[in-house]
């Protein structure tokens, strides 16, 4: 084991790879805060970070599966040696960590007012927002896409589990992968491509339509876009690793740059218009007003059924906020 365990040091990819794990958390920070900060994680596209957070699995996975050999050289070698050997591992680990958190935090902070469909109606004192259970199609899909991502992350680490023990890798990197091995490597690395091909396709359409920056974090962009060359770089240096490890991040580098322009140029309109990243007007205070919620049930029975909007009238700090509804 020794003898096939006899794998040079590369500092400089070891280097590499370990300051872009770190440049990897700071870089996702002002995402995360952002989100966080301004408690809404509207503008952000759920297809985006539905296909962003397969494709960090699978380019994990397949990570994960390429070195595994490798990684039979850690007990000979030492837990520093094993540390060097598993950067790689480790630096796609972070990425989907990361990436996840964001759409975990887009759940978390979905607007309440855009998770319903409704209406609002002003009245002398205060706007009265009325609520249908309907759900609207954008939360609808988050909630489809988020049980999806978790679905298609225990498969593929479940099936990547059975390959592995089933046929198993040299620790030689000289040595190919066994064939179920390889195939199913190539897989992961090529549907984690197409993942991160098409990743920014769905949030260049929301974001060129709604023409806000919303909750994008134009700092994470900026930090990323160029970081993305040198992950591409220490990926591919890695031993054990093919065009099918790094591929995916190629991509991604060129269309989060194109993202990242169209923020820019929306940035400036807003500047232009007066409006702040979700389009509220700069420099005027909020309305002094509150605004009601009226839940409202809508019988379904396969007819088109209008629910009846309760009758308001002067609010004061004595009105319920749930309006007397009429009973069809």
């Amino acid at each position: 084991m020794q003898d096939r365990c006899d794998i040079e040091h590369d500092w400089f990819a070891t280097f590499l790879t370990f300051g872009l794990c770190c440049g990897l958390i700071i870089s996702y920070l002002p995402q995360h805060l952002r989100i966080i900060q301004s408690k809404t994680s509207e503008g952000l596209s759920p297809t985006y970070l539905f296909l962003g957070s397969t494709s960090a699995a699978s380019a994990l996975l397949n990570m994960a599966t390429m070195q595994s050999g490798l990684l039979k050289c850690c007990v000979p070698l030492g837990p520093i040696r094993c540390l060097e050997l598993s950067a790689g591992i480790l630096q796609l680990g972070i990425q989907w960590f990361c990436f996840t958190l964001v759409f975990v935090l887009y759940m978390k902070y979905y607007p309440e007012h855009l998770k319903q469909e409704g209406i609002s109606l002003p009245t002398d004192n205060a706007t009265v927002a009325i609520k249908s259970p309907a759900l609207r199609t954008e939360w609808r899909l988050s909630i489809i896409f988020s049980w999806l991502t978790a679905i298609h992350f225990i498969l593929a680490g479940f099936i990547t589990f059975f390959v592995l023990i089933t046929a198993v890798p040299s620790p030689s990197p000289g040595e190919p992968l066994p064939p179920l091995a390889y195939s199913w490597a190539k897989f992961l690395g090529i549907s984690a491509a197409v993942f991160a091909s098409i990743q920014y396709a769905p949030q260049l359409i929301h974001t060129y339509r709604s023409k806000l920056v919303g909750a994008l974090s134009i700092p994470m962009m900026c930090i990323q876009t160029p970081g993305g060359v040198l992950m591409v770089l220490s990926i591919a240096l890695r031993p054990g690793t093919n065009w099918t490890s790094w591929i995916t991040f190629a991509v991604a580098a060129v269309l989060q740059g194109t993202l990242l322009v169209m923020c820019f140029i929306w940035k400036g309109r807003q500047h232009r218009l007066g409006i702040d990243d979700f389009g509220a007007p700069l420099n005027q205070p909020r309305a002094s007003t509150p605004e009601l919620e009226v839940e409202v049930t809508v019988p379904i029975d396969g007819r088109d059924v209008h629910p009846s909007i309760p009758t308001i009238g002067p609010l004061d700090e004595r009105t319920p906020l749930l309006g007397t509804q009429s009973r069809s």
